[in-house]
Order: structure tokens, then C-alpha cells, then sequence
């Protein structure tokens, strides 16, 4: 079986996307002996035969709604010089959706997010003077929602998102509630990665880590202690400690931000339950 889209017939209302192809085409004024052409020199640059378009296929493609591989949608992109998000889009495929629907899915374990924290998955905040909000006053959203959008947790880190990445707490991980709810969406700062020694003053105020280890990931306080690091849990877990001997034990960053539901989707089942989120390693 191919490892692409199976290509198939693609009906859609109005212009279709062949046709749209078609219009791209006949701008540029070539013909489809030029696009087969060009697209062969893709598929000699990148060694696979994948990305050629023969004629017959082409004409299929915008006169018969035949649905394209996925690596000639990239060839008809190079050679059109389309966005290939926008082209996926004029086949059906929301793309700028695809963070929300992922969150839409539950997972029990918890996971990074690893779309980028940028268009088309991340909205750009409007300027100062579209918001019409201050950001240092509270303020109740949904009357300006509709005009900006949803910038998801961008503005509590300003424009900069080149290091932020996303991660999910899993419906099962109580390892550092209450601070962080099970099913918390939380916002990762790659750049911030050393383990800070001193600096808070509370609870709330100390740095909690997103980490990786062989056996999944981890979020939670940690304590460098002599080659090893401890990831601690929050004492109302009732989680052991999770020790990691170094280099066995990945920092991703430091969660910078949180969204979380005040109500958890799902109940702890034994509230006085003392099993580790992690099992130490020996």
C-alpha cells in the first residue's frame, strides 16, 4: 500500500479544485507538456518518481476531479508557486484547524503538542490599537472574541513565539494538581531549559518543567541532585518523586502558561492512592 493519499474522484460545489489548478496554469500560460516537464525535474531532484505528473494525469486532475498524491500536490506547488496550505484548503482539508481538533480529542497520557506555535495554527494578536482591551485589567473576552479571534495562549508570552511549543497533561496525570488540572493546555518556553536552583518565594511561583523520558513525559518541579534529577510532584498528588539518572531525562522547556478547566473532565478515582506518576528508575 502507498504511504500517500489514494488518489480518488473529488466532487465539490462551484469551482473545483482541478479547476482552480487549471486557472493557476493558464495564467502562467503553460501547457501540460510543461507541467509534466518541470515536475519530472522535481522528482529527478528529490530521487523519487512520486512527484512526476504525467499528461493523462494532469487533464484527469482538473477535468475530472481526479484528487491528487500528496507528493504531486507538492510538485504542482513548486511548480505553481502555491502556498501548499492554502492548495490542501481548496481540497477540503482545514488545516488552520488541525490544533483545535486535536484538543478535541482526549488523551490519557500526557503528550507535547508539536504544531508550531505560528500561522496558520496560532492567530496573530491584533495591534494595540485593535485590541480595545487591557491586557494588565481583567477582562471578559467574548465581547472582542469575534472580532480577533482565538490567539490561544500567545498573549501571555507577547508576539515572540519562536520557542513556544504546546503540551497537553493527560486526563489520568494528577501529579502536579492542583496547580495543573488533568487535561491542562500548557504553554512550553523551549528557550528556558536550565533547571533554576533558586528564585521563588512559593509554590506558585516555582518553575515547572515539560520533560521527556523513554517512558513518555513528564511535567513538574525539579532538583538537579548530584548526576541525577529529581521531578517532583505536587505534595497534594500524593506522587512519589520520579528519579532520573543524567542523560537518561530530557528538558523541554518551562511551562510559561496554563489553560485549564477549574472543574476537571474526570474524577480522581482513589483520592489517597500514593502510586507514582512515573515509576523511578533504578
Amino acid at each position: 500500500m502507498r504511504d500517500h493519499i489514494t488518489e480518488r474522484s473529488h466532487g465539490t460545489v462551484g469551482e473545483t479544485p482541478g479547476q482552480k489548478l487549471k486557472r493557476v496554469r493558464e495564467k502562467l500560460k503553460l501547457t501540460y507538456r510543461d507541467v509534466e516537464k518541470a515536475s519530472q525535474a522535481v522528482a529527478s531532484r528529490r530521487a523519487n518518481d512520486e512527484f512526476a505528473i504525467a499528461l493523462s494525469r494532469l487533464a484527469d486532475i482538473e477535468n475530472k476531479g481526479t484528487l491528487p498524491t500528496l507528493y504531486r500536490l507538492y510538485s504542482l506547488c513548486v511548480i505553481y508557486r502555491l502556498d501548499f496550505q492554502v492548495l490542501l484548503g481548496w481540497y477540503g482539508i482545514p488545516i488552520e484547524m488541525l490544533s483545535s481538533d486535536a484538543l478535541a480529542i482526549p488523551l490519557e497520557e500526557t503528550h507535547p503538542v508539536r504544531f508550531e506555535a505560528a500561522p496558520p495554527f496560532f492567530i496573530p494578536l491584533p495591534s494595540e490599537k485593535e485590541k480595545e482591551i487591557d491586557l494588565n485589567q481583567t477582562t471578559f473576552l467574548s465581547h472582542v472574541i469575534q472580532r480577533w479571534g482565538k490567539s490561544g495562549l500567545g498573549f501571555l508570552n507577547g508576539p515572540d513565539t519562536r520557542h513556544l511549543r504546546f503540551g497537553l497533561i493527560g486526563l489520568e496525570d494528577w501529579s502536579m494538581h492542583p496547580v495543573l488540572h488533568p487535561g491542562s493546555l500548557v504553554l512550553i518556553d523551549e528557550g528556558r531549559r536550565r533547571i533554576a536552583a533558586a528564585g521563588w518565594t512559593n509554590e506558585l511561583d516555582r518553575p515547572i518543567y515539560f520533560l521527556e523520558h523513554r517512558g513518555g513525559y513528564l511535567c513538574g518541579w525539579c532538583l538537579p541532585d548530584e548526576g541525577s534529577l529529581i521531578v517532583q510532584p505536587h505534595p497534594s498528588s500524593n506522587a512519589k518523586p520520579a528519579v532520573f539518572a543524567t542523560g537518561e531525562i530530557d528538558v523541554l522547556g518551562q511551562v510559561t502558561g496554563v489553560a485549564m478547566l477549574l472543574e476537571p473532565r474526570r474524577r480522581r478515582h482513589h483520592r489517597g492512592a500514593t502510586t507514582p506518576a512515573v515509576s523511578p528508575n533504578p
